[in-house]
């Protein structure tokens, strides 16, 4: 048997380690670390409500809004206020504008480039790969960034900046927009459609979110089958069996996206179990520390008293990460878990067979992009400019709650308790600390580090490409991952 340490990562946010055993040629077991330490919600304690509307978008700079979401309606709901219509709307664009940069990055920025790599170079499309993805001169990967700079003007007009934007508050968004903003947003994502139409898909954003079936995906495929970034990566996928390499857990999760003023969601939440889509309990949502370097009180703790207190010299521990579970189980979240428990029939119908994977990851991801460009078109046709977007809020002396929403990377969910008007505790679970947890206190590995064994590695591989495929399909986020 052989132990490998790979780390710190490149293009990925924040530091991660993975620690390897290797026999017979492919990982045997596998301990995802996190190890850098932050305390977010050590700093939160004792400050006013509304101070999180500061200190939490700076958890992290590529996800910032989605940090202001979940707090802004953990703040709403210890209110009892509900942002009107329009502010709902505000905030539905912004979230859909940062999620869809991210899925844009991940493909051209983050996943694409390892298949440069010299490994492939005897490959079909390791030529078409290279003049599209490598890094700094890819022409693709190049357009994209400046066509995602462009698109990120959206945050500029809605919030002044980005990121840490602070129009989000608990009562909605502060900034309203006019007739003549609304139709320069709307410039916006026709760009990043040209874009998507032109380069990553070759085919309407309809045509994509349409299809229904893995024959219609084979056909679709088979098309053009190197025309198109989406269909090279198709292409990649099926010559390297994608498909067979991480799979992940049996359970799925999400809370739910973009909600709407019926109570409705434009992607239903749900946990997708394989046959049926089973409503998320959050009061079975429990953090489990035993293999963190932090306090764990002996048990499993709900993240409404929650601790977040290191204990560096705990034994047995190897993460800054806790481990979250649903009734005890592990689950995985993201764009997949979205597209299941929305009903996606393609998506579903991938997973039935090899669960969740390389494959079925960034496509999910793919797939979701072109539909976050459709909402964005629907949200500039709802929104009435100079419409209420905003409401007063009193601030309880006391209360408990919970804001949940979903970032790029999957279910993100904020935990508050105000007493004498102050900050007692505040918990955060990120979607990274769902994917990339450590074993819990039963010994159950976390959904990456099951999905990880079997992975195959080289007599002497010191960086197998595999093990960066699989770590990449999840996206990893580790500054929010550790708070």
């Amino acid at each position: 048997m052989t132990r490998l340490l790979l780390g710190p990562f490149n293009r990925v946010e924040g530091d991660l380690e993975v620690r390897l055993d290797v026999a017979d040629g492919q990982v045997s077991q596998a301990w995802v670390n996190a190890p850098m330490y932050r305390g977010f919600e050590q700093i939160l304690q004792g400050k006013h409500p509304l101070d999180a509307m500061v200190y939490v978008p700076r958890i992290c700079g590529i996800c910032s809004v989605t940090q202001s979401v979940a707090a802004a309606r953990a703040l709403a709901a210890a209110c009892g206020v509900t942002p009107p219509p329009n502010g709902q709307l505000l905030t539905d664009l912004m979230l859909a504008c940062e999620n869809a940069a991210d899925h844009l990055t991940h493909f051209y920025l983050f996943f694409m480039p390892d298949f440069t790599r010299e490994v492939y170079a005897h490959r079909p499309w390791h030529t078409q790969a290279v003049q599209g993805f490598s890094t700094v001169s890819g022409a693709h990967a190049r357009e994209a960034v400046a066509v995602r700079q462009r698109w990120l003007q959206i945050m500029g007009t809605l919030g002044g900046k980005w990121p840490h934007t602070q129009s989000i508050v608990p009562g909605g968004s502060t900034r309203s927009i006019s007739s003549s903003e609304r139709y320069r947003l709307g410039v916006h994502v026709a760009e990043m459609r040209s874009f998507l139409e032109r380069v990553l898909y070759a085919a309407p954003l309809e045509e994509v979110v349409a299809l229904s079936s893995e024959e219609a995906l084979a056909q679709w495929h088979a098309s053009n089958p190197l025309v198109g970034d989406l269909r090279l990566f198709l292409s990649i996928a099926q010559d390297l069996g994608l498909e067979h390499l991480g799979r992940g857990p049996d359970l799925t999760l999400s809370y739910g996206a973009f909600a709407e003023q019926d109570g409705a969601h434009a992607m239903a939440p749900g946990v997708w179990n394989g046959q049926t889509l089973q409503a998320v309990n959050i009061a079975h949502i429990a953090e489990d520390a035993r293999h963190a370097w932090l306090a764990d009180d002996g048990a499993a703790l709900p993240p409404a008293i929650g601790l977040t207190l290191p204990q560096i010299h705990k034994p047995e521990a190897y993460t800054w990460n806790k481990a979250p579970r649903l009734d005890g189980q592990v689950l995985e979240t993201g764009a997949l878990a979205r597209q299941l428990a929305n009903g996606q029939p393609l998506i579903r119908a991938l997973w039935q067979r090899n669960r969740g994977n390389v494959l079925t990851r960034v496509l999910a991801r793919s797939m979701e992009l072109a539909r976050l460009v459709l909402l964005a078109e629907h949200i500039l046709r709802s929104l009435q400019p100079g419409a209420e977007c905003c409401v007063e809020i009193q601030l309880p002396e006391h209360a408990d709650a919970y804001g949940l929403c979903e970032a790029a990377r999957g279910s993100l969910g904020h935990w508050l308790s105000i007493r004498e008007g102050h900050i007692h505790n505040y918990q955060i679970i990120a979607p990274t600390s769902w994917n990339f947890s450590p074993r819990d206190r039963a010994g159950i590995p976390g959904a990456l580090e099951a999905a990880l064994v079997g992975a195959p590695v080289a007599e002497g591989d010191k960086t197998p490409v595999a093990v960066q495929h699989i770590v990449r399909s999840f996206d990893p986020c580790m500054v929010c991952t550790v708070h």
